[in-house]
C-alpha cells in the first residue's frame, strides 16, 4: 500500500471552466496534464515526487475515462523510454522521476530522445532535491538538459505558476521538436495553494488510436547519418525556434521597476526566496511588489541572449541567483556580456556560496552584500554595517541532539542486521557493500555494517571487485525494490555470469518502501491493476542462482544468524543470495491500525501485543540496544542506591515486533523482556479473571511491603 492515498483528492481532478482547485503542488501537475490533453503519462516513484506517481494511480479511473495510458514504470529508464511515443506520432506524453539521480538511470533513453527529437510534445517531470532536503548526492539536472539539448523550465513556486508551465511546456516542445523537462523543487512539489481550472482535454489521438495507424520516420531514427543531421537540426532549427517561442510567449517574466541601476536575474525556483529577503530589508512586499528589478527565468535553458542584454540596459551591476554548482547560467550570461561588448558587472558566486542550499538566511546575507557594494542607497539603515561584528549564532548542539536517520519501530530489518553483526562476530569482520533503501541506514550506529553505495539495486555489482577467491567472502546488501528496478540483470545476473563466490542479501519488506511504500512484483498484496506476488526466489533461480536460502520471519534472529553463517562458510563456490522477507512495520501499522480501531469502536474483542523489561530483573548489560537501536528502546534510572547503572526501558510506541528481545544476550530471548497482550473490549470471564489477579498481586504487594525493613530519621 502506498504511503498516502489521495482517492478523495482525485475527485478534483474532475473540475471545469470556471472552479477552483484548491490542493498541493503534485495534484496541480495532474490536472494540468488533463487539461493540456495528455495521451499517455509515467514514471518512477522517487522523493520528492513518489506521490505524484500515488495520485496517477489513484486516479487510473479518471485517465482511463479520458483516453489517458498510465504506466507505473519499473526504472526511470523504463519511463523515459515511453516517451518513444511521441517520436512518430502527434501524442502528447509525460513522465516523472526524481531529479539528477533519476536522469542519471535514464540517461540512455533520453539521450536518444533528444537526438531524434519529437512530433508530439514530450515532458519530462523530474523532482529536484538539490540541497538539504536530499537524500543523494547533490548535482543538478541542468548539465543533462545543457549536453543533450532539452529545454529545461524551472517555474516559480506557486501553482498558477507551475500550472502554466505544464502547458508551456507541451506547446515549447511541438514548437522546436524537442522533448522539455519541467524541473520542481521540493517546496513546488508540496506547496499548497489555488488556481482557476479548465475543463479536461482528451488526446486529441490516444495511443489507441495510433496503434491502429502505425508511422514510421527514417530520418528520426539515431543511427549514421541521420544522427550527424539531428545534431544539425538541434543548432540550426530546434534551439532558434525554441528561442522565438520562449520570447514571443513571455515565458520568463520581469517584475520590478524597468530602471534602475542594479538588477536580480533569478531562477524560478529562486523566486521565492529572493522576495522574503527582499521583503526583510524592506524592498519587497508580501505581494512581490518588488523595488529592484528582477528577471525570472522559467525557463533556465536555453536562455535568450536578447532578453537578458535589454534587462541589463541601463544597469551598472547584475546578481545572478543560481542554487548549485558549477554556475552554468552565470558562465553563459557573462559570456553574453563579453560578446556584446558590455560594462555591466556580473556578479553571482563571489556573493553567493559556490555550492549548498541557498536557505532564507543565506538569500538574505547574498543579497545584502550585492546591494552593500552595488547600491547602498537602496538598504535600509539597519543593516549591518561592513566593519560591525556580526551577531553570534547560538551553538544549538548542546540543546537539540543530533538525529541521523534511521530505521523505524519494529523495522524487520533491524534483525537482519543484528544477526549479521553477531555472525561477524563469530566469523570476523567481512568486506560489505550497501545499496539506497531503507537498508543503507544499518551503516550507521548501533550497526555500522555497509561501506559504500554506487546506485540503486547496485550493491552486489558494487562488490564485483572484492570476488577473487579471498580469504573472506565479500557480503552485499540489495533491497526488493533495487532489485526489480535494476539488481536483477545488473547486480545477480552479473554475480551468475562471473561465478561469483560473494554472498548477497535482499531484504524483501514487500514493497518499495523507500519511496513511499508502493508495490513492486514480489508485494504479497493483491494490487488490482498490476501483477504482484512474484517470488524474488524464484526469479533467482530463473537467472541461474543455485544458492539460495528463503527467511520468511526475519525477526528471528537465530535463524539469520544460522543463515549468515552458512553462507560464509558454506564449500560451495557460487553466488549465495539470501532473501530475508518480512513486512514493512510502517505499511503493516497503516493497514491494521485502521481496522483494528474500527473493531475496538465496534466493541469487538482486540488484542495488541506490548514488551516491557523488568526493572528487578535487567543486569545492565544494553546489549539489546547494541544489537537493535530501536526508537522504543532507552534508558531508564532507578531510585535503587544499589544499582548505578540504567535499565533498559520500553516506551508506548512499542509495536510489539519482539526484536528488542530476541537480539539481548547473544540472540537468546533475554529474561527481563516480557510480552504483555492488551485486551481491548475483553469477555466477561476476561474481565472477572483480571478482577481476581489484581486482588491477589496486591496482596501479596501489601504483604511484601509489611515485611520490608525500611530505615528513616529518628523522631
Amino acid at each position: 500500500m502506498a504511503e498516502r492515498s489521495f482517492k478523495a483528492e482525485v475527485e478534483h481532478l474532475r473540475l471545469g471552466t470556471g472552479q477552483t482547485f484548491t490542493g498541493e503542488g503534485i495534484l496541480a501537475i495532474t490536472k494540468a496534464l488533463l487539461e493540456n490533453g495528455v495521451g499517455y503519462v509515467g514514471g518512477y516513484q522517487g522523493a520528492p515526487i513518489s506521490h505524484l506517481m500515488d495520485v496517477l494511480a489513484d486516479a487510473q479511473d479518471l485517465l482511463a475515462e479520458l483516453g489517458v495510458r498510465f504506466e507505473a514504470n519499473a526504472s526511470e529508464a523504463a519511463a523515459a523510454a515511453m516517451l518513444a511515443a511521441s517520436v512518430h506520432y502527434p501524442i502528447r506524453g509525460a513522465v516523472t522521476f526524481k531529479g539528477s539521480v533519476g536522469v542519471n538511470v535514464a540517461s540512455d533513453a533520453l539521450a536518444n530522445l533528444a537526438s531524434s527529437g519529437v512530433n508530439g510534445g514530450a515532458l519530462v517531470i523530474v523532482g529536484e532535491d538539490y540541497g538539504e532536503g536530499s537524500s543523494i548526492m547533490q548535482e543538478r539536472s541542468h548539465a543533462f538538459a545543457m549536453k543533450s539539448q532539452f529545454w529545461l523550465l524551472d517555474p516559480r513556486p506557486n501553482l498558477p505558476s507551475i500550472v502554466k508551465a505544464v502547458g508551456d511546456g507541451f506547446d515549447l516542445s511541438e514548437a522546436s521538436n524537442t522533448p522539455v523537462m519541467l524541473m520542481v523543487r521540493i517546496r513546488s512539489c508540496h506547496v499548497t495553494g489555488s488556481f482557476p481550472t479548465r475543463d479536461n482535454r482528451p488526446p486529441a489521438l490516444t495511443v489507441r488510436d495510433a496503434l491502429a495507424n502505425p508511422r514510421r520516420d527514417f530520418s528520426r531514427v539515431v543511427l549514421p547519418p541521420m544522427s550527424y543531421q539531428h545534431e544539425q537540426d538541434k543548432v540550426k532549427n530546434r534551439w532558434p525556434a525554441a528561442e522565438a517561442f520562449i520570447r514571443d510567449r513571455g515565458l520568463n517574466e520581469r517584475f520590478g521597476p524597468e530602471g534602475g541601476k542594479v538588477g536580480l536575474v533569478v531562477q524560478g525556483g529562486m523566486y521565492n526566496g529572493v522576495i522574503r529577503a527582499l521583503q526583510r530589508l524592506g524592498l519587497a512586499d508580501i505581494h512581490g511588489d518588488t523595488e529592484v528589478p528582477l528577471y525570472v527565468l522559467n525557463v533556465t535553458y536555453p536562455l535568450v541572449s536578447a532578453e537578458f542584454l535589454e534587462f541589463c540596459a541601463g544597469k551598472e551591476a547584475v546578481l545572478v541567483v543560481e542554487e548549485g554548482q558549477p554556475e552554468f547560467i552565470e558562465q553563459q550570461l557573462s559570456t553574453y556580456l563579453y560578446r556584446a561588448g558590455s560594462t555591466v558587472r556580473l556578479y553571482g558566486k563571489n556573493v553567493f556560496p559556490m555550492a549548498g542550499e541557498y536557505t532564507g538566511q543565506v538569500m538574505l546575507d547574498s543579497v545584502t552584500a550585492f546591494l552593500r557594494e552595488t547600491a547602498p542607497h537602496l538598504l535600509p539603515g539597519q543593516v549591518r554595517a561592513p566593519n560591525a561584528p556580526a551577531v553570534p549564532v547560538p551553538d544549538l548542539t548542546k540543546t537539540v541532539p543530533i538525529r541521523p536517520p534511521g530505521f523505524c519501530t519494529g523495522c524487520p530489518e533491524r534483525p537482519i542486521f543484528a544477526a549479521l553483526k553477531l555472525a561477524q562476530r563469530d566469523l570476523g569482520e567481512h568486506q560489505i557493500s550497501a545499496d539506497i533503501g531503507c537498508h543503507l541506514f544499518a551503516s550507521l550506529p548501533p550497526f555500522e555494517i555497509g561501506g559504500q553505495t554506487m546506485g540503486y539495486g547496485l550493491g552486489p555489482a558494487s562488490n564485483a571487485a572484492f570476488d577473487g577467491g579471498g580469504e573472506k567472502r565479500a557480503i552485499s546488501i540489495i533491497g526488493d525494490g533495487g532489485f526489480w528496478h535494476n539488481g536483477l540483470s545488473t547486480s545477480i545476473g552479473n554475480m551468475v555470469f562471473n561465478k561469483s563466490d560473494s554472498v548477497a542479501v535482499i531484504v524483501d519488506n514487500y514493497y518499495s518502501a523507500a519511496t513511499g511504500g508502493q508495490d513492486v512484483l514480489s508485494s504479497r498484496a493483491d494490487n488490482p491493476t498490476k501483477a504482484t506476488q512474484h517470488p524474488i526466489s524464484e526469479a533467482l533461480k530463473g537467472v541461474g542462482v543455485k544458492w539460495v536460502r528463503q527467511v520468511n520471519r526475519t525477526y528471528d534472529v537465530k535463524k539469520m544468524r544460522e543463515v549468515f553463517t552458512e553462507a560464509l562458510t558454506t564449500d560451495y563456490d557460487g553466488p549465495k543470495v539470501i532473501v530475508a522477507s518480512s513486512e514493512c512495520m510502517l505499511n503493516r501499522q497503516r493497514r491494521e491500525k485502521p481496522l483494528r480501531a474500527k473493531a475496538i469502536r465496534e466493541g469487538r474483542r482486540v488484542e495488541a501485543p506490548r514488551f516491557g523489561v523488568d526493572e528487578d530483573v535487567c543486569t545492565g548489560d544494553h546489549a539489546c540496544i547494541r544489537l537493535s537501536g530501536c526508537p522504543s528502546l532507552s534508558l531508564k534510572r532507578l531510585d535503587d542506591p544499589l544499582r548505578d547503572d540504567p535499565v533498559a526501558s520500553i516506551d508506548q510506541t512499542c509495536v510489539g515486533c519482539g526484536n528488542c528481545g530476541e537480539v539481548a544476550d547473544a540472540a537468546v530471548l533475554c529474561p527481563s523482556f516480557y510480552r504483555a497482550d492488551v485486551v481491548h473490549n475483553p469477555g466477561r470471564w476476561e474481565r472477572r479473571r483480571a478482577a481476581w489477579r489484581a486482588r491477589v498481586i496486591g496482596w501479596l504487594q501489601a504483604r511484601r511491603a509489611g515485611g520490608r525493613l525500611e530505615f528513616g530519621d529518628a523522631a
